[in-house]
């Protein structure tokens, strides 16, 4: 993976909850810290995210995004 994003926090899944079309992505990036992002379902579904898996949170100004290896 190649990304311009500067601020990425290598982290793992801690858990999934999906709504109707958004989901809540919680990630533990180690000292006690978890990031959360609403991402949609389909994006939770095409990046194959799972609890206990290893995920990125991208931080571009106010938005978090999530990505994968």
């Amino acid at each position: 993976m190649k990304i311009s994003a500067r601020n990425r926090l290598k982290g793992k899944v801690v858990e999934i909850t999906k709504g109707a079309t958004t989901a809540h992505v919680r990630i533990d990036i180690g000292n006690g810290a978890i990031v959360t992002a609403s991402i949609t379902n389909q994006a939770v579904d095409e990046l194959e995210l799972t609890v206990g898996g290893s995920a990125y949170a991208v931080v571009k100004a106010s938005d978090v995004m999530v990505a994968v290896d």
